[in-house]
């Protein structure tokens, strides 16, 4: 068994990153009791949703380092799970600002800027596009597309696994791995197109909701979940991560993934707990924005 094969300081570790996760989980239980009793019901489940992609991800690390032959499917749980919540954040902004007719309201007439990242941050020639119902339908459109393909794109993967056909590491053009991941990334990127659009239209009005730290946040889970795990698969890949017997190089890769998720997100859990914890008032709406502002203009 694993147990068996760790010396005292890997015993030591192994139980360290497990007593993190617990807390992780423990932190969050508490958070969602917080957010059911104190956060009106419109936005509970949207806000739960978004806390819980930390401790979901650490969770699966912990499995997958525990268990080694499990770790396709726990990767696979945590990027459903989070593909759902990148849909949930982006309706978390539009609910922040009042929701959708309020918000249209507050920027009629306004633009949403398209040249931003993480597609279009070079093309600054891009045309601005009006906000209207149905350019907040196309950008809800975006996220929702990833929440819908990826878990079928990944169960697609999981019977060509089961079948002998899909190697994870195995990125020939006839193997199917490389053209499941090149789709999957483009479906990503869209998803983060959107929300990064809709984040650079509310983030002045929302400031007051903490709306900053928060997409900071998102924007860590994001990048450690995908990028770092990647690379690190990339590294132990190519055998600049040497292998360590009985471990080979993409099983110790892999370990190192888990271990480093786990620790990260267990510091983002204790972060978005306070971040999410402070009491906010509710946006005042455009009709009071408009005679405040009116006000402002008649006094001398």
């Amino acid at each position: 068994s694993l147990s068996a094969g760790l010396d005292l300081p890997g015993r030591f570790l192994f139980a360290t990153l497990t007593l993190m996760t617990l807390i992780a989980v423990l932190v969050f239980i508490e958070e969602a009791v917080y957010i059911y009793r104190k956060i009106p019901s419109s936005k509970r489940s949207i806000i739960i949703w978004i806390n819980a992609a930390a401790p979901v991800i650490s969770t699966t690390s912990c499995i997958g380092m525990w268990i080694p032959r499990s770790t396709m499917f726990t990767d696979f749980t945590a990027a459903i799970f989070f593909a759902i919540v990148i849909h949930k954040f982006l309706l978390m902004m539009i609910k922040e600002c009042g929701g959708q007719k309020l918000l249209l309201r507050r920027f009629e007439n306004g633009l949403f800027t398209i040249s931003t990242g993480p597609c279009c941050c070079c093309c600054l020639c891009l045309p601005r596009v009006p906000i209207t119902r149905q350019t907040l339908f196309w950008l809800k459109v975006g996220t929702f597309q990833f929440a819908v393909f990826r878990p079928v794109l990944i169960f697609l993967s999981i019977v060509l696994w089961s079948n002998g056909d899909y190697v994870l590491y195995n990125l020939s053009p006839k193997g199917p791995a490389l053209w499941i991941s090149c789709f999957m990334g483009v479906l990503t990127l869209i998803a983060l197109w959107a929300v990064g659009i809709m984040f650079r239209k509310v983030r002045i009005l929302l400031t007051c909701k903490n709306i900053i730290p928060k997409f900071a946040l998102y924007q860590f889970v994001v990048i450690l979940n995908h990028l770092q795990t990647s690379i690190i698969n990339v590294l132990a890949t190519q055998r600049i991560i040497p292998c360590a017997p009985p471990l080979s190089s993409t099983a110790r890769g892999s370990y190192i993934a888990q271990q480093l998720l786990i620790m990260e997100m267990f510091l983002i859990t204790v972060i978005s707990r306070v971040v999410y914890r402070r009491k906010y008032h509710d946006l005042d709406p455009p009709e009071c924005m408009d005679e405040e502002a009116g006000d402002k203009k008649q006094t001398p």
